[in-house]
């Protein structure tokens, strides 16, 4: 039996955005799972059909153009201002819902104590999660992220190389998932919603 969504004060939807292995897809279906809303992975549903198209791999983004990049922010927008029950989950939809009302914005990071970026640790969460090599990995967390940041900062901010959509400025809440399990993350992340 389908479970009947919560209703959560003044927020209709949730965006959880993340860097590549932070913890934004698991947090982002314990949420879906304790609120009964639904939970759509923005990457999965858009890109996956454009890398299929261009036949591209994952890490590319560098090579697919900047006219596809618009059309999903264009799609993400109209998600953000329209959707009930939703949580968005994307690496831009944070940075995307700025100024929408009724949306509450996530980022997960996983920093040291010195806000250093563990790598290494989100390496090894994606050989874990996804049974793959550390080759591959690697490829994924640090090759693709460079080229998405590459891309954004050029798109979204005039070539800044200081630019990265978790910026802290872009979110109603940020979870460390260095400092905090997925159970603790889910908590904080719950309390804050005020469920």
């Amino acid at each position: 039996m389908k479970k009947e969504p919560i209703k959560l004060p003044n927020i209709r939807m949730i965006t959880v955005s993340g860097r590549i292995a932070s913890g934004s897809t698991t947090l982002g279906h314990k949420l879906a799972h304790v609120l009964g809303w639904r939970h759509v992975e923005g990457g999965e549903v858009f890109w996956e059909a454009v890398r299929t198209k261009m036949g591209l791999g994952e890490k590319d983004t560098n090579l697919r153009p900047d006219k596809e990049d618009e059309d999903f922010d264009s799609s993400l927008k109209k998600i953000l201002t329209s959707s009930e029950n939703l949580i968005l989950e994307t690496k831009l939809a944070g940075f995307n819902a700025q100024g929408i009302p009724g949306v509450f914005k996530i980022a997960i990071i996983c920093e040291d104590e010195r806000g250093n970026d563990k790598a290494d640790i989100r390496i090894d969460r994606l050989i874990n999660r996804e049974k793959i090599s550390i080759e591959q990995a690697k490829e994924e967390v640090i090759d693709r992220e460079k080229n998405d940041l590459e891309k954004w900062r050029k798109m979204y901010a005039g070539g800044d190389q200081k630019w990265v959509y978790w910026d802290k400025k872009y979110y109603d809440l940020v979870i460390n998932t260095y400092s905090h399990n997925q159970e603790e993350t889910l908590k904080f992340a719950l309390e804050k919603l005020g469920y």
